[in-house]
């Protein structure tokens, strides 16, 4: 007889905290799905592309310069005058200072490099106070080559994206294939990156969520047409009663 009443105790127990597990389960399930659509609203806010927001948007400052071969700096001692020069990144990434040891520098930032200067000349001076100007170097570029009106090598000047880079190339050709607009990327010495954008499409939908933001280097290639291609094989009279370009 008591076994029978602990079993009935234990069985009410278990029916009165089931339903309570299944109410903590199914709260965590909607938590779950609902901070999966928050992330993906936020991944699909305007501005953003390749899974980063545009800097312009958050003002975000961007990474700091670092150095390349041939960089013209001026390096000036505030209490120390005697000292000023002005060095270039030499195409071995050193720089040559004056009283001091070859000094490697590509690949750093002005800050840094700073610090390895003031660092250096500690040896010489007491405390040195020191200012680096970046007085030429190789400012960033894109680009824009296939059917542009004017392909060649354009100044990266902030936030661009695919569109208007191909904008500021003077727009598509007439045998251009907005369709299979190529992104070349190099994401390290030996390794370069394609990706490939339907430009067509995004114009058409006016949804430009997929505006890839360029980035220092970046090459656009524009292929021709279909039809391009064949046009000069096909009899003059005939071309165009057939040739349709939105097709292509």
């Amino acid at each position: 007889m008591k076994w029978l009443v602990t079993y009935t105790i234990l069985a009410f127990a278990g029916c009165v905290v089931q339903p309570t597990v299944v109410v903590s389960v199914a709260q965590d399930q909607r938590q779950r799905v609902a901070t999966e659509k928050v992330g993906q609203a936020e991944a699909t806010k305007p501005g953003i592309a390749d899974g980063e927001m545009s800097p312009a948007l958050t003002g975000a400052r961007r990474p700091l310069y670092r150095l390349r071969k041939s960089d013209v700096l001026g390096i000036r001692f505030t209490f120390a005058p005697e000292f000023d020069q002005t060095v270039s990144v030499q195409p071995d990434g050193f720089i040559t200072l004056k009283g001091l040891e070859d000094l490697y520098a590509e690949g750093m930032t002005l800050p840094e490099l700073r610090e390895t200067i003031r660092g250096a000349y500690a040896m010489m001076l007491h405390d040195p106070e020191v200012t680096i100007v970046l007085k030429e170097f190789d400012k960033p570029y894109f680009i824009a080559t296939g059917e542009v009106t004017r392909p060649g090598k354009y100044e990266l000047r902030g936030d661009t994206t695919v569109t208007e880079a191909v904008a500021i190339a003077g727009g598509f050709t007439g045998q251009a294939k907005h369709s299979r607009v190529v992104l070349f990327r190099h994401v390290s010495d030996e390794r370069v990156e394609a990706r490939l954008l339907d430009v067509k499409q995004m114009l058409r939908s006016r949804n430009l969520e997929e505006d890839a933001h360029l980035k220092p280097g970046d090459l656009l290639f524009v292929p021709q047409n279909t039809i391009s291609k064949i046009r000069r094989y096909l009899p003059a009279q005939s071309f165009g009663m057939y040739w349709n370009p939105a097709q292509f």
